[in-house]
């Protein structure tokens, strides 16, 4: 049974004539017929009563009319949608995005994007970068926003940018009147971080242990915003990601430049080899900013 075959058949039923049919079809009479007629030899029953005037739909026909032009409905629906999924009309991307790059980098690219591509719907899902790579691997999400360090060899990353992490300090602290600072001056300070298991945590203790400080930890949060809400009220210094620097606004830290080396992180993207990015996933990636805000 052929695709072609089901056609010449809703169409000979609508048009009850042969040559109408073939005509509607774009193809010749006899090759019409003759596929018809393939098409009830296979089935083993009469699809059409044929006279000179007119072709009708025997018993067995009324019963495989509906099914046929089911069929045909299904099949051109599934088209228009593959098409249209490939002009970006219509669709889905999920993308999964840290705490900490999500509220600062992605509305740029979510409002660029809906503007352009209005019938392609975006999930994001924020989680720490453990969780974010077992649903990249596990194919449950399109796209990950991460930071290195990532090392797996079932995994595609791409780097986007590397941004500074700037020492996030109380307004009133005395460092705060320095243009730059050196790892050193920190050697007694309280530090606030983020929890075991967010990587900016660990990004940060990674930074001081190399330059061999050794920070006492005061409080660790969950959010980037707390913690810079803790250091603004005097608890402690930090490193923030130059995205959540927010100079100048009421009620943020003051923030500095370390001196080199600077700490930083690299932003990457991450998907599994097993799916590479789709269309509307490459097209929104296209529009993730390539720096700090």
């Amino acid at each position: 049974m052929e695709m072609h075959q089901l056609r010449y058949v809703v169409a000979v039923a609508r048009t009850r004539n042969f040559s109408r049919a073939a005509e509607q079809c774009h193809v010749s009479q006899p090759s019409l017929s003759q596929q018809i007629q393939k098409l009830e030899d296979e089935l083993g029953e009469r699809l059409f009563e044929r006279t000179k005037r007119e072709a009708r739909l025997t018993s067995h026909g009324e019963a495989f009319l509906p099914r046929a032009s089911r069929i045909l409905e299904e099949v051109d629906a599934a088209r228009r949608e593959a098409t249209d999924a490939g002009e970006l009309l219509r669709g889905m991307v999920t993308v999964g995005v840290l705490p900490t790059i999500a509220p600062y980098l992605l509305p740029g690219a979510l409002a660029e994007f809906t503007e352009k591509f209005p019938g392609v719907e975006v999930v994001v899902q924020e989680d720490t970068t453990d969780q974010l790579l077992k649903l990249v691997l596990g194919c449950e999400i399109d796209l990950a926003l991460a930071s290195h360090p990532i090392q797996d060899p079932r995994l595609e990353v791409r780097e986007l940018f590397a941004e500074e992490l700037l020492l996030a300090l109380p307004p009133r602290h005395p460092l705060a009147r320095r243009r730059t600072i050196g790892v050193a001056e920190l050697e007694n300070e309280p530090f606030i971080v983020m929890k075991d298991g967010h990587c900016l945590g660990d990004q940060v203790l990674q930074f001081c242990d190399r330059r061999d400080l050794r920070p006492h930890i005061s409080f660790r949060s969950a959010q980037l915003e707390t913690v810079q809400s803790l250091v603004h009220a005097g608890l402690g210094l930090s490193l923030i990601p130059a995205m959540a620097a927010k100079a100048g606004r009421r009620g943020q830290p003051e923030y500095r430049s370390l001196m080199a080396p600077k700490p930083q992180r690299k932003i990457v993207a991450v998907w599994s080899k097993r799916r590479p990015p789709g269309r509307a996933t490459q097209a929104f990636l296209k529009m993730v900013p390539r720096g700090p805000n």
